[in-house]
């Protein structure tokens, strides 16, 4: 079939007529306005012979005159894809020649370079060009409908823009058009100004509904208005831009994104999701708390795959409210500068009622209080002792984490992934852990407010460098280590992609130099280290052999990492001495106390990622058992891959282990939308579950040119050239760049050792990057928003840590 009516279309034909004649289709059929016309679908495109007859006999029934002339790729206006202005369009095109030339331009449009840069960057290999041909509309006015807001991401809302003529003038840019911001559930009112009477925004706003419900998701719409006063809908496609919307509860609700707390951005595996909803549930069932076992964290919420924290009801209390502006400093100032905003919005206003059980939380108080108090006094007394109580605990737990043997049925694999995996790790202070490490967190933050006055932030982060005892910083020193016994093959380590190495590795293929043991002691460790459903180091240490091949291009012995380690240390050694003098001088019993916290913080903070650190044995356990069951559902054809039950969550993995349930279809659905969500530039930070990103609501402040302003992460100055990296995957970076990337997580820290500075689009100041960054003694500015498109890899910058400032140099 070559030429098709669009009357003739239905959704299912997409492969054959491409996105735009597919949903140009469905409108038809369901009775909208649509210009009639027909489809030269993809078999000509394929062939590449034009059946010109056949097209020319098409048109002239038609009625001839002018026709508009459009693309209508297979991979054009999909849900996760809209590829708009990507391919070409042709207006007033009228007489045989010129439509047949048309068509063919048509055809060559899909291999733009525009085009496939789009394709490439969208996740798709191959497409193929159909094209609709439409009888032209003479529109008196015309324009582009949002069924939601495209730059809040507002569901409730719809925006129109208009103008006069055709509708390109707006689609292109090359006019300034009136916009209008219409309720989807109020008529629309305008307000007198502008080319829309009140009409035909009514009509708009119908419109917009229909073909919403019709396609199931938030659209963006061409239409036009002729002079007779019509509406025609000229097509109908999904907005791809829009973030996921929360679950619709039926009220008002504010969520925060939790990942970047942790340095993660990236979605989570549904099974990631599961996993540490499971674990919460048996910390909370250990201290005495009552919780539903198929939901333990209620108010963790999966939106576009990434953690979002429901923070409604301590918004909507009275007494919680007033206290939010201090505690959420950690999120940073935009997220802070969000919940601000909403606290004025009628929605949230104070209610009734406690966020909590007060009975669980004087039960969990009574439990835990005493050995807190007994513990944090320990700790402080006695550090040394309190690192080696540490340290025994994560040597415990791990010794607990005792999979099943390997004869286990999946069942027995699975019963022990839900019932044991966790069970020592989630103990109520994690087997004594718990108490040095809040011990140091606690002295770490003490001078803060003892030395108000008498240090600077600056001075203080000082204090904070060349930190020991952090298992993180230890593992990016060993890994240095192993580099430095990889120079006697630098050839090989240099010349070769770090996925050959990894291969090499696993095979035993490559020299010995000691990257086994690493991996016995770290390989459970990963970027986006907290979702079982990432690959550990150990299945796949491609990440490391690039770490190391940066490594081996550090020449300069003074910029050797443990060199620079061991200057952060006797920076703050040399910095301590020099505040209790002052403090003393000053404030002579605020000065003891000050310089007491500051000697323990030197001995204990470093243990604030050991808490992580210890869980991580028990999220690889539980991964390799649920591979193990991934393989045997794999044989029994309920799966097409063994990692493809990181798709599913715990309930729907008992589902195929016991019931022998096919979830192939909903993997292949949650593993499409995870690969879309990957590839998202941005994240909100703050969400309203009519899906307003509650930032972009906010006026941007006065910009200096060619200045980044975000926030303090790491006090120091650094010039260089930046580096932008969105994952650390395989990253490349010379000594002396600055690393720029969206955010960090311990998975990212191998790099910081050669990087000369760091900036981040997200974070807070206690994250892992800003943190490990002040142990290295490298400036970092954190939560500089867009820095990954205003900066470019090669442009030279300098960063102001303790300002918070990112300065896009003049290229020399």
């Amino acid at each position: 079939m070559r030429l098709i009516q669009l009357s003739e279309i239905d959704s299912s034909m997409i492969d054959l007529v491409g996105g735009k004649a597919a949903g140009l289709g469905a409108m038809v059929r369901a009775g909208e306005r649509v210009p009639d016309g027909f489809c030269l679908t993809v078999e000509s495109y394929r062939s590449r012979r034009l059946p010109e007859r056949e097209l020319i006999d098409a048109y002239e029934r038609l009625g001839g005159g002018r026709v508009a002339v459009r693309s209508s790729a297979t991979a054009e206006d999909l849900p996760a894809a809209s590829f708009a202005g990507q391919q070409d369009t042709y207006l007033d095109v009228e007489g045989a020649g010129p439509l047949v030339e048309a068509v063919r331009n048509c055809w060559d449009s899909l291999y733009t370079e525009r085009a496939v840069a789009y394709r490439a960057a969208a996740g798709i290999d191959d497409a193929a060009m159909a094209v609709v041909v439409q009888r032209m509309i003479d529109p008196a006015v015309a324009g582009v409908l949002f069924t939601a807001h495209p730059i809040t991401g507002c569901r409730a809302e719809m925006v129109v823009d208009a103008a006069p003529g055709l509708g390109t003038s707006v689609v292109d840019g090359t006019v300034v058009p009136d916009h209008y911001v219409i309720r989807h559930h109020a008529p629309a009112a305008p307000d007198g100004a502008g080319c829309l009477g009140g009409d035909q925004l009514e009509g708009l706003r119908q419109a917009g509904r229909r073909l919403q419900e019709l396609f199931g998701s938030p659209q963006d719409v061409e239409w036009a208005i002729d002079a007779d006063g019509t509406l025609w809908l000229l097509q109908s496609r999904p907005i791809t831009t829009l973030f996921p919307a929360p679950p619709d509860t039926g009220d008002a609700r504010l969520y925060l994104e939790f990942g970047h707390l942790q340095g993660m951005l990236r979605p989570t595996t549904p099974m990631g999701v599961s996993l540490l909803k499971l674990g919460a549930g048996m910390w909370f069932e250990a201290v005495g708390a009552r919780v539903d076992p198929r939901d333990p964290l209620p108010r963790l919420v999966p939106i576009g795959g990434r953690l979002y924290y429901d923070l409604t009801d301590f918004v909507r209390n009275a007494a919680m409210r007033r206290r939010l502006r201090t505690s959420l400093q950690v999120y940073g100032p935009r997220v802070q500068g969000a919940v601000e905003r909403v606290l004025d919005d009628p929605r949230f206003a104070p209610r009734r009622g406690l966020p909590f059980r007060p009975r669980s939380v004087v039960k969990v108080t009574a439990r835990l209080a005493p050995a807190a108090v007994a513990g944090l006094a320990r700790s402080l007394a006695r550090p040394a002792t309190a690192r080696a109580r540490a340290y025994r605990a994560v040597a415990e737990i791990r010794r607990r984490t005792a999979p099943p043997s390997t004869s286990a049925t999946p069942a027995e694999r699975l019963r022990w992934v839900i019932e044991d995996s966790h069970r020592a790790v989630m103990s109520p202070d994690m087997m004594g852990l718990v108490w040095p490490l809040t011990a140091g967190i606690l002295a770490g933050a003490a001078p803060s407010w003892l030395l108000d006055g008498v240090a600077s932030e600056e001075e203080l982060d000082v204090v904070l460098g060349g930190m020991p005892h952090n298992v993180t910083t230890e593992m990016d020193l060993a890994l240095w280590r192993i580099a430095v016994n990889a120079r006697a093959h630098r050839d090989l380590f240099l010349g070769s992609p770090p996925e050959e190495l990894a291969t090499r590795h696993l095979l035993g293929e490559l020299p010995d130099i000691g990257m086994s043991g690493f991996l016995d002691r770290y390989g459970m460790r990963a970027a986006a280290e907290i979702d079982v459903g990432m690959p550990r180091w150990a299945e796949d240490p491609a990440p490391l052999f690039a770490t190391i091949a940066n490594y081996l291009r550090v020449e300069d012995p003074e910029q050797a990492p443990d060199r620079r380690f061991g200057r952060a240390a006797e920076r703050a050694e040399r910095m301590v001495e020099t505040l209790s003098r002052r403090a003393r001088r000053a404030r002579p019993v605020r000065g003891r106390l000050a310089t007491f916290f500051m000697r323990r913080s030197r001995e204990l903070t470093g243990l604030r990622e050991i808490g992580k650190f210890a869980w991580l044995p028990a999220i690889q356990a539980a991964r390799r058992q649920l591979l193990l069951i991934g393989d045997d559902l794999v044989s029994g054809g309920l799966l097409e891959r063994a990692d493809d039950i990181m798709f599913l969550d715990l309930f729907e993995a008992r589902a195929a282990v016991h019931d022998r349930a096919d979830h192939r279809g909903l993997v292949a659905a949650r593993r499409a939308e995870y690969e879309r969500e990957l590839r998202r530039p941005t994240v909100p930070g703050a969400l309203l579950s009519d899906g307003t990103d509650v930032e972009a609501l906010a006026p941007r402040g006065p910009v200096e040119a060619g200045v980044l302003t975000g926030m303090a992460g790491a006090a120091g100055r650094a010039t260089g050239r930046a580096r932008v990296i969105r994952d650390p995957a395989g990253a490349y970076i010379e000594p002396g760049e600055i690393l720029v990337a969206p955010t960090t997580d311990p998975g990212w820290t191998p790099l910081f050792l050669t990087t000369a500075g760091l900036v981040t689009e997200t974070g807070s100041p206690v994250a892992h990057g800003p943190t490990v960054a002040r142990e290295y003694g490298i400036p970092a500015v954190i939560c500089a928003r867009d820095a990954t498109r205003e900066i470019e890899t090669g442009q030279l910058i300098t960063i102001d840590g303790a300002a918070g400032t990112v300065r896009i140099e003049e290229n020399p």
